[in-house]
């Protein structure tokens, strides 16, 4: 029996989360190149290229790494 593949134009959620899985490609490239045991939130923000984007919503940053 064959097999055959379908392949269908990628809707917006698709481009959402090719775009997410980019991101955190970056964020996981830019960690390692690092020195320091974390990333500095403005760290993070120079590699999301976020610099002077207004966000409407906050999300709270993260407390002190706990071992």
């Amino acid at each position: 029996m064959t097999q055959v593949v379908t392949l269908r134009i990628p809707n917006a959620q698709d481009r959402v989360a090719l775009a997410e899985i980019e991101l955190c490609g970056e964020l996981m490239i830019a960690a390692s190149a690092a020195g320091e045991e974390r990333l500095s939130p403005d760290r993070i923000d120079e590699v999301l290229d976020v610099a002077g984007v207004e966000c409407r919503t906050t999300v709270p940053r993260q407390g002190p790494h706990r071992r």
